[in-house]
C-alpha cells in the first residue's frame, strides 16, 4: 500500500498545475465556510461575554430585550432588597437600576447612520462588571450631562470619541472617558448618569435591574419568589444567559445565508476535483492496467485513486483556514436583531469551526473523486493494455 501511496503523490506532483487549481478551488470554498461560521461564533462570543454568571438581570416579563422593558422605581426597589443580593463595602446592596434607550448617530466611515446604546447607569455599574475598565479619560460626574463611551463606538462613530461631544434627547453631551469592555456588547454602548438619561428622555422608569449574587446557587430560589410576587410582573434571568440569548436570532440568520451559499460554491469545488481526478484516470489507463495484472485488486485501486481525493481535500482545507485565521484581526459590526442597535464584534475561531472546516473540504474532495475512483477500479485490464 506504500508502494501505491508513493506512487499517487508522484502521479499528483506530475499534474501539479491541475491538481494546484483543485485545491485552491477547494481552498477558497473552505475559506468561506470558515469565515461564516467564524462570523456567527464571534457574535456569540461577544454578546455571551457581555453577561457574568455571578449577575443577574431583572427586566419585565416578555420583554425581549432591555430597550422595551420597563420597571417602575418601586419595583426596582423590591428586587434591590432580595436577600440574595451581594453587598458591597459600603454595606449596600450591589445592583444598579438601568434606563436603555437607543439614538441616532452617524459613522466616521461613511456618515450613515445607525443606531446606538445609551445606558443610564451609575458608578455601581463598574463594580458589577469588573472586567470593564476606563481606557481614557474619567468617569462620568453624576447628576451632568457627561457620557463615557465603549470604544468601538468612540471609535466607529462621529462626536462619541474622547473630548467630542454627541447630540441627543435635546442635549449636548460631552464624551469624558473611554471605557474597554474586553470586546463584549458594552463596548458599543454609551454610559451616562441614569437620573440624566430619564429626564432627558422623559421616562421616569427604569428597563432592568442588575444584581450580584451572594451565592450563584441561590438563583433559582430568588427567580421563582420575584416571578410569583403579585407586585411585580417581572422575569429573571442570569445575565450570560440573556445576551446569550440574544445573539441567537442574528447568529441563526448569518449561519443559514452563509451555509446555502458555501454549498452552492461546494458543488463547483467537487466538480473540479471530479474533472482532475477523471483526467488522472484517463491518462493513467495503462498504468492502471498493470497494476491489476500484477495482482492489486481493484478495492486497492479504488482506495489509492480515494486516497489521492482525500489529500486533495485536506490541502484545499488546511489552505482555507489558514487564510481564514487571518480573519480574527478584522473587526465588523452588523445590527443587532433584538435591540436593533450596532454592535461591534470579531471573527472567531474556535476547535469545532477548525475541524468542521477539515471533515467538510475531506468530504469535498472524496465526494469528488469518488466515480472517478470506481472509473478506475473497473477499468478492463486486456482492454486497457491494448491501448498501450
Amino acid at each position: 500500500m506504500g508502494l501505491l501511496l508513493s506512487y499517487s503523490l508522484r502521479n499528483l506532483a506530475a499534474r501539479r498545475m491541475t491538481a494546484a487549481f483543485t485545491v485552491i478551488g477547494m481552498g477558497l470554498v473552505v475559506f468561506v465556510f470558515a469565515a461564516v461560521l467564524m462570523l456567527a461564533h464571534g457574535l456569540e462570543r461577544t454578546l455571551v461575554s457581555t453577561g457574568s454568571s455571578d449577575n443577574i438581570i431583572v427586566t419585565r416579563e416578555a420583554a425581549t430585550s432591555e430597550t422595551v422593558s420597563i420597571l417602575g422605581r418601586d419595583q426596582a426597589g423590591v428586587v434591590k432588597t432580595e436577600p440574595e443580593i451581594a453587598v458591597g463595602p459600603d454595606a449596600k446592596a450591589l445592583t444598579a437600576s438601568e434606563i436603555v434607550v437607543l439614538i441616532s448617530a452617524s459613522k466616521r466611515s461613511n456618515g450613515d447612520a445607525a443606531n446606538v446604546v445609551i445606558r443610564g447607569t451609575g458608578p455601581e455599574a463598574f463594580t458589577l462588571r469588573q472586567d470593564i475598565k476606563l481606557k481614557a479619560g474619567r468617569m462620568f460626574a453624576p447628576g451632568t450631562s457627561e457620557v463615557v463611551a465603549g470604544r468601538s463606538v468612540a471609535k466607529n462613530f462621529e462626536g462619541c470619541g474622547l473630548g467630542e461631544n454627541v447630540r441627543f434627547a435635546g442635549r449636548v453631551w460631552n464624551v469624558v472617558g473611554v471605557f474597554d469592555a474586553g470586546g463584549s456588547g458594552f463596548d458599543s454602548e454609551l454610559w451616562g448618569d441614569a437620573e440624566q438619561v430619564q429626564q432627558a428622555f422623559r421616562r421616569p422608569i427604569f428597563s432592568s435591574v442588575t444584581a450580584r449574587l451572594r451565592d450563584p446557587g441561590s438563583f433559582d430560589a430568588m427567580k421563582r419568589r420575584l416571578e410569583a410576587d403579585p407586585r411585580l410582573t417581572v422575569e429573571v434571568e442570569r445575565e450570560r444567559e440573556y445576551y446569550e440569548k440574544q445573539s441567537r436570532a442574528t447568529a441563526s440568520f448569518i449561519r443559514v445565508i452563509g451555509l446555502a451559499v458555501t454549498i452552492l460554491f461546494s458543488m463547483g469545488a467537487m466538480i473540479g476535483a471530479m474533472i482532475t481526478m477523471y483526467a488522472a484516470v484517463a491518462s493513467r489507463t495503462t498504468e492502471i492496467a498493470t497494476l491489476r495484472a500484477l495482482g492489486f485488486t481493484r478495492f486497492t485501486v479504488l482506495r489509492v485513486f480515494l486516497a489521492e481525493a482525500f489529500l486533495l481535500g485536506t490541502l484545499g482545507g488546511v489552505l482555507g483556514l489558514v487564510a481564514a485565521s487571518f480573519l480574527s484581526l478584522v473587526s465588523v459590526s452588523t445590527t443587532n436583531w433584538d435591540t436593533f442597535s450596532e454592535l461591534a464584534f470579531s471573527f472567531s475561531v474556535s476547535p469545532g469551526i477548525i475541524i468542521g472546516s477539515l471533515i467538510f473540504a475531506v468530504l469535498m474532495g472524496v465526494i469528488g473523486g469518488f466515480l472517478p475512483a470506481v472509473r478506475a477500479a473497473r477499468a478492463d485490464i486486456v482492454n486497457s493494455l491494448r491501448k498501450a
